[in-house]
């Protein structure tokens, strides 16, 4: 029963955020989605499927003007990789700092719940030991599990050691603080070596950056800690999704959206960046493209409006740095799957016709109908207005389409959904 009152508020959500312009969840998108699927279906086969997933990783930007699906974009991503059992992190610079790389990695931390990573981690060492984990009763460690077999002997707790050591501490890619945190953590799930409560959250302290964290109990543990810093975060993030594989996922996802924000004045907003915190955040995107070739089965992808690339004195040409590291070198009429930069707009200019929008108003206007909501239908003369005003107007196709199915509904209607969500 709670599950179904859950679904009905996301879907109260969902349908508000389609009526005032925003991308609804990522399930919903992928539902919606119409046009888009020729870059993201190519980046899933490419990226997902074939390279990060066999150890690579890759950092792409994804541009536009706004109302051009970026968001919706991110949303897809998300959900393809979660249906190919990536762990997904999904971040807006209107609420998470991006100047400094340690909170993004903290950021990162929370939203995979390393705790679940760890129990995941836990499972492979059973298996690896001939076990099947689903055979555990719930509640029960795997050293209990092996002592009512009768099967707790010195041989397999000395194996259960090896193979705690080979995971974590003879591991190239780990860093030796993490490895040793982590290597402890999943003893304590498996049930040996034994880790004390107090002891436990002692090391996901250190893991989440904590204040606070003496230094001395970490050292009884043999830790030798290094305070957390937007230098050092980047190989804590590196440890963390060898971590994620090592658990068994095929790798980590990371969305950065509305990085836009960064352009506005305004002191209403959340997070107000500065002309410092502006140039630490290019820095910082730079300083992880230096460092990506590093990383192993992990993926970016940051969003941002046309604005941000192309404002001389406070966008990402007025870091040079940054800027020579992300510009397409080689221009092509046609829209380039490949090219690190993804300009939404020439993908919609390229691949998007009359029947590609008839279909995307279709998809809305049937699900505003599932939603007790009467959308405007649309005629093919219809579609090719908003493909021509969207060539020349300010506004990318994606919203158009949006706003002309959404003016069929009452604006009674519409008050009703806004007042419920």
């Amino acid at each position: 029963m709670e599950t179904g009152v859950d679904q009905e508020v996301l879907g109260n959500e969902n349908l508000q955020n389609l009526i005032n312009g925003f991308a609804p969840d990522a399930a919903t998108c992928l539902a919606l989605s119409e046009g888009v699927q020729f870059l993201s279906d190519f980046w899933s086969r490419h990226y997902l499927d074939q390279y990060i997933r066999e150890g690579g990783s890759k950092i792409k930007f994804v541009t536009g003007r706004t109302g051009c699906g970026k968001t919706h974009f991110l949303r897809v991503m998300e959900e393809n990789a979660r249906e190919k059992g990536y762990k997904v992190v999904s971040i807006s610079a209107a609420k998470t700092w991006l100047h400094d790389f340690s909170i993004i990695y903290l950021e990162v931390l929370r939203q995979v719940s390393i705790m679940d990573v760890l129990r995941s981690c836990a499972n492979t060492v059973v298996r690896n030991m001939g076990y099947d984990p689903a055979e555990i009763p719930e509640g029960m460690t795997f050293i209990d599990y092996l002592s009512q077999q009768g099967m707790a002997d010195a041989i397999q707790r000395r194996e259960l050691r090896v193979q705690l050591k080979t995971m974590f501490l003879d591991n190239p890619l780990l860093d030796n603080n993490f490895a040793l945190s982590c290597s402890l953590i999943t003893g304590g799930i498996l049930g040996h070596p034994v880790l004390e409560d107090a002891n436990r959250d002692l090391l996901l302290g250190y893991l989440h950056g904590e204040p606070g964290i003496k230094t001395a109990l970490l050292r009884s543990l043999g830790l030798s800690p290094d305070k957390l810093n937007k230098y050092n975060a980047r190989h804590m993030l590196r440890s963390l999704s060898e971590v994620i594989r090592l658990g068994g996922s095929p790798g980590l996802l990371v969305t950065v959206d509305q990085m836009d924000v960064m352009l506005n004045r305004s002191g209403m907003q959340e997070l107000h960046y500065s002309a410092v915190r502006r140039q630490d955040t290019y820095e910082s995107i730079r300083l992880l493209i230096d460092d990506i070739d590093t990383m192993h089965n992990v993926m970016f992808i940051f969003a941002f409006d046309r604005d941000l690339l192309d404002t001389p004195k406070v966008g990402i040409m007025s870091y040079s740095a940054l800027m020579m590291r992300i510009q397409n070198e080689i221009l092509s009429e046609r829209f380039n799957s490949f090219a690190d930069i993804a300009n939404l707009d020439d993908l919609a200019r390229q691949q998007y016709d009359v029947q590609t929008v008839l279909k995307m108003a279709e998809k809305l206007r049937n699900y505003l109908e599932q939603h007790q909501c009467e959308g405007h239908s649309m005629t093919g003369e219809d579609a090719e207005k908003l493909i021509h005003q969207a060539g020349s107007g300010t506004v990318g196709l994606a919203r158009l389409v949006n706003r002309a199915v959404i003016e069929g509904i009452p604006e009674e209607k519409i008050e009703e959904v806004n007042a419920d969500a």
